[in-house]
């Protein structure tokens, strides 16, 4: 079994800050790609940001100047700061891993989070 456990959601006001965290626990390994992703009231999930295990990232323009992605190999751990909030960014986040299975290399994973609500309020 793997699971992703996100935390750091929250209500906030227009322009404050937010940090969601999210570790991987179970049998993954390897985990090359983490990102986050949204999914707003009537909208489709859309992709916020990712990293590579070598700490290569990625924006889409909703974040960018805005949300910084970092993560801990070691904790297998990733982390989304989220600055300047606007109500726009009100959603479930959703924690995305791909990685592969711990005793089968061969087995690739590709697991998400439960989601963690953020609320901005103008």
């Amino acid at each position: 079994q793997v699971q992703l456990v996100e935390s750091g959601g929250g209500l906030v006001q227009a322009g404050g800050s937010l940090r969601l965290s999210c570790v991987a626990v179970g049998n993954i390994r390897s985990i090359f790609l983490m990102g986050w992703y949204r999914q707003a009231p009537g909208k489709e999930r859309e992709l916020v940001a990712s990293i590579t295990d070598s700490g290569n990232t990625y924006y889409e323009d909703s974040g960018q100047g805005r949300f910084t992605i970092s993560r801990d190999n070691a904790k297998n751990t990733v982390h989304l700061q989220m600055d300047n909030l606007k109500s726009d960014d009100t959603a479930v986040y959703y924690c995305n891993a791909d990685g592969v299975h711990r005793r089968n290399s061969m087995r690739p994973m590709t697991v998400w989070g439960q989601g963690t609500q953020v609320t901005v309020s103008s």
